[in-house]
């Protein structure tokens, strides 16, 4: 059956049609509905990026205010909770929703999202030896630091994947692109 038909110029970029238009849950995607390996990268990769801008700037301002590995990170990953949940949110604004509903939509979004990039991006970075104490100038820094997003890219993907399959996380954003 196609739905396709009923909703003139809905077809966005979900190969099920009954999938964008709400057909087994409000979300739009029910557990019947596959989801695609590039959505779930395309999530992960916009989480990444927020995530990666509040937690690089986390640790230049930490290190510059010459404060110790303990407050840096937190003031690290809060940073990173702000810009990857702000990315969704002007998106989600953009799109013409107020902005209550479109934190609403954010906070369900993202919020195991980055828990997650953060938990496993963080726990690498603790692990690299010398790691927390190598200096903003080190490559010992900077690889230990990009290598955990890298692994957390790798093991939050499949999360979302999972999540968006069942209506939660970035599934509720796509209902307003």
């Amino acid at each position: 059956m196609d739905h396709s038909s009923h909703h003139p110029g809905t077809a966005h970029h979900h190969p099920d049609p009954a999938a964008e238009h709400g057909h087994g849950n409000a979300h739009g995607h029910g557990p019947g509905h596959g989801t695609t390996w590039a959505t779930a990268m395309r999530a992960t990769l916009h989480c990444l990026t927020g995530c990666a801008i509040g937690e690089i700037l986390g640790m230049v301002v930490g290190t510059a205010l010459m404060w110790g590995n303990v407050p840096t990170m937190v003031l690290a990953i809060a940073l990173a909770f702000v810009f990857g949940y702000s990315f969704t949110l002007f998106a989600v604004v953009r799109a013409g929703v107020s902005m209550k509903a479109a934190l609403k939509v954010a906070l369900a979004a993202d919020t195991v999202s980055i828990a997650v990039m953060e938990l496993v991006d963080n726990g690498i970075i603790a692990l690299v030896p010398g790691a927390m104490d190598a200096h903003l100038s080190d490559g010992l820094f900077w690889y230990a630091l990009l290598g955990g997003f890298a692994v957390a890219f790798v093991i939050t993907t499949p999360v979302n994947k999972w999540m968006i399959g069942r209506g939660k996380g970035h599934a509720v954003v796509h209902a307003y692109h």
